[in-house]
């Protein structure tokens, strides 16, 4: 480009150009002046076509990135065990629930990832032991179970992840009727409620509730087919459905259609 004296077109203003390295006339589109725009930090503001620059990672607060680190560890986790994506965005939400209550905030992101992929997976009824996540996971077995107790003891949510859509998600594994789904959902709440369960986990509430509700109707299941689903263990259940028990006639909703009567419900 050729440079001429600026008085060539003394009333066209100026623009600055920054390829140019200088003031461009507006009019001739010709270089009229050698001062070097920008140098030092402030060139790093603009790209090379003179447009400012932003800093996107700057803009991201660190509360976004902790769900954005958390997601990415999740998803790794779930893919490195084969867990199908309802894990996935179960372990998120929970996640969330746990970053925006700003609760366990001396814990690693890590270790709550993987705990928090731990519930979810048992509540897609597709459970993974803290052994099997923490081998492949940056976290180890005994911090992922100090994590888990820790979102149950805040009561994280435990109750209102447990909905109706889990519940009907173990009842629809088990082949039970919408029915009996109901009237667990409705034992596991009321037995909350009262405080019959109070400090139990909400998944082994979940399986003691689909058990007494399944053997007051035609389509009975077992204590070990129901634990296998909700990811619990035989003996927790039982022992759940024990303190049930004896206030059953309050549990049940009163629209139930009972098949087998409270009294001749097993003991345990």
């Amino acid at each position: 480009m050729s440079r001429v004296d600026f008085e060539q077109a003394p009333e066209a203003p100026l623009v600055e150009d920054v390829r140019a390295g200088g003031q461009l006339c507006s009019e001739r589109g010709l270089v009229v002046s050698d001062r070097h725009i920008g140098g030092g930090r402030g060139a790093a503001a603009f790209d090379e076509l003179g447009n400012a620059k932003y800093n996107w990672r700057k803009a991201i607060s660190s509360g976004d990135r902790a769900l954005m680190n958390a997601s990415k560890e999740i998803s790794q986790i779930a893919d490195r065990l084969a867990l199908p994506k309802t894990v996935v965005d179960r372990a998120n939400n929970l996640f969330k629930m746990i970053h925006d209550g700003k609760k366990l905030k001396s814990r690693s992101t890590d270790a709550i990832s993987s705990a928090c992929l731990c519930i979810a997976s048992r509540q897609e009824g597709v459970p993974r032991t803290f052994k099997e996540v923490s081998a492949v996971s940056q976290t180890s077995k005994k911090e992922i179970g100090r994590v888990f107790k820790l979102i149950q003891a805040h009561s994280i949510s435990p109750w209102r992840l447990l909905n109706g859509d889990v519940m009907s998600r173990f009842c629809s594994h088990l082949g039970l009727p919408n029915s009996v789904m109901k009237a667990a959902a409705a034992i596991a709440k009321t037995a909350e409620e009262l405080g019959i369960v109070t400090g139990r986990s909400p998944l082994s509430v979940a399986a003691a509730a689909i058990y007494m509700a399944s053997q007051a109707s035609k389509c009975k299941r077992s204590q070990k087919d129901i634990a296998d689903v909700a990811g619990v263990v035989v003996v927790t259940v039982r022992q759940v459905y024990r303190l049930m028990y004896p206030r059953a006639v309050k549990l049940f909703p009163k629209d139930f259609v009972f098949f087998t009567p409270i009294d001749k419900l097993p003991v345990y």
